[in-house]
């Protein structure tokens, strides 16, 4: 069953300027790959990640451009342009906590993997998967809580005034505002990824809350099936009951699982946090001037 994470539809601007032709075009390859893939795996958030990467490439050679720092030099008192500077703060913020909530999850399965390594009926085993599921909730409970303020952040984007006066300006400020949503769209899927519950009952009371928030546009739009942190949940409640050889050996394979993971995302945070800094610098360099 396709699973679709809902967020606002962007449409791109029907008058375009030659000089956000590109940005459009990659926001349009985004656009279809959100609406054919499947929401909040780790494979889907990868594919996500590395188009921003590419999306934030386009915005630099948009930036870069004579003509693009004129006119948003001349407009620097605009309030569009403290939007977007705004917005590049949440961005770098959210980035950063969840850049931040990837490290604390290797190091909390590098712990596990050792305990496991170690004899049968170590204490260790217990402790690590206490002090493992004690943060999981902790990280599922901050990820809720950046998933709201993202949906704050894109409805201040979705109530901007457009642009009329400039048809340059408007076309450069619609596409950077774009690119700002639709960053926001993929940190929600992110975020998502991260807090899904252990429990299957657990799992669709947060859809419906997220339901209730508008996050999700229905119950079957969230994928709980084969996704990594999942796995290691479960492996890990069956591990408390009875520490079997066989059971152990799984919790190996599903914590090798979701290092693998964890370090993709982690490269692909690190690219995106990159050139979100990169971005804001060209930006606070165009209206310091």
């Amino acid at each position: 069953m396709a699973a679709k994470y809902h967020v606002r539809s962007i449409s791109l601007p029907t008058r375009s300027h030659p000089t956000t032709v590109r940005v459009e075009e990659e926001l349009g390859r985004l656009q279809s790959w959100e609406s054919t893939s499947s929401a909040s795996t780790s494979d889907s958030i990868l594919r996500g990640l590395s188009g921003l990467e590419e999306l934030y490439d386009c915005v630099d050679d948009l930036l870069q451009m004579a003509s693009t720092q004129q006119l948003l030099s001349q407009h620097q008192q605009e309030k569009c342009m403290d939007e977007l500077l705004d917005g590049s703060v949440k961005l770098l913020d959210i980035c950063g906590i969840t850049r931040d909530f990837m490290l604390q999850v290797k190091e909390h399965v590098f712990a596990l993997q050792s305990a496991l390594r170690r004899k049968k009926g170590d204490s260790s085993i217990e402790t690590s998967i206490a002090s493992y599921t004690s943060f999981s909730k902790k990280m599922k409970k901050d990820a809720k809580k950046l998933i709201s303020q993202l949906k704050q952040a894109d409805s201040k984007i979705v109530s901007s005034q457009s642009l009329e006066q400039d048809q340059h300006l408007a076309a450069v400020i619609r596409v950077l505002r774009q690119v700002c949503a639709k960053n926001m769209s993929i940190f929600q899927s992110l975020l998502v990824f991260l807090a899904v519950p252990v429990s299957k009952s657990n799992r669709w009371s947060l859809v419906s809350k997220l339901m209730h928030k508008g996050v999700v546009a229905c119950e079957t739009q969230v994928n709980i099936n084969g996704h990594e942190l999942d796995g290691v949940d479960s492996v890990l409640s069956s591990l408390c009951k009875s520490a079997e050889v066989e059971k152990i050996q799984s919790a190996q394979k599903k914590l090798e699982a979701l290092e693998v993971c964890i370090e993709g995302l982690e490269s692909g945070l690190e690219s995106v946090f990159k050139r979100l800094i990169k971005t804001r610098a060209s930006l606070l360099n165009i209206i310091s001037q």
